[in-house]
């Protein structure tokens, strides 16, 4: 609720910022004209001063073992939500993999720290709750730039609140979920710093971010097998992924 709500307040002061050029206008982002100052408040203030710092010391003290178990760790604990989503789509190929997963690094692999698993054949199925309303044939909606959150869509963002606050809450308690998803968002900032120079390079930073995160979702939704367009060149598979 509080974060919904400071979203809205941030709305409110930046409703009249000025407009963007109607020749830019992308149907994917009507609101662009308060997108764009939150992506600019994201970047200049609160990665700038608080996420990436925090993520190069992360980087600094912490050993690439120890980074691979807390990957591990927050992948096995969201392998349930995994396995219901594929359940969802109608994969049961990747919910059965799912539990395998979970069940095998749980107990052989103590918890989730080794990813014992994935040595065995049963690789990472990444399946969120947007995907699965993708898949029911709901839309993006509107493009969404969220203050400390990032990207998204109006699907997205409700998959997202399914995904991290209601499926976890029946295993997890409130304090370990914030746990969880705060050492997540580390480990997801902490991994793009190698790709940075892509996005200071680009020459639109606001479009770039929107245009690949936009690839991302549709290679996620298609389990990384779009049908018609593939990745554009400027995006490398590896950067795609980290996000």
């Amino acid at each position: 609720m509080l974060k919904h709500s400071f979203t809205f307040l941030c709305l409110l002061i930046l409703a009249g910022c000025a407009q963007v050029p109607e020749n830019k206008v992308d149907e994917r982002d009507p609101l662009q004209n308060i997108n764009r100052p939150l992506y600019d408040f994201n970047m200049d203030v609160l990665d700038a001063y608080i996420l990436r710092p925090v993520a190069v010391g992360y980087v600094e003290v912490t050993p690439v073992p120890v980074r691979n178990s807390i990957v591990n760790f927050t992948d096995n604990i969201s392998a349930p939500v995994d396995m219901i989503n594929a359940g969802l789509q109608g994969k049961p190929g990747n919910a059965s993999v799912s539990l395998a997963r979970f069940l095998v690094n749980s107990t052989v692999g103590i918890f989730g720290i080794f990813d014992v698993a994935s040595s065995l054949g049963l690789n990472h199925v990444d399946e969120d709750f947007g995907q699965t309303l993708g898949v029911w044939g709901v839309g993006d909606g509107a493009y969404l730039m969220l203050p400390a959150m990032g990207p998204t869509t109006a699907r997205n963002l409700t998959g997202d609140v399914v995904d991290n606050f209601v499926l976890p809450e029946v295993a997890l308690t409130t304090p370990q979920t914030i746990l969880v998803f705060v050492l997540k968002a580390v480990e997801a900032r902490a991994s793009l710093i190698p790709q940075e120079g892509l996005l200071n390079d680009s020459l639109d930073p606001y479009l770039f971010v929107k245009d690949i995160y936009f690839q991302r979702q549709i290679y996620e939704l298609y389990d990384g097998n779009p049908p018609i367009k593939e990745e554009p060149e400027d995006f490398d598979e590896d950067f795609l992924e980290s996000l």
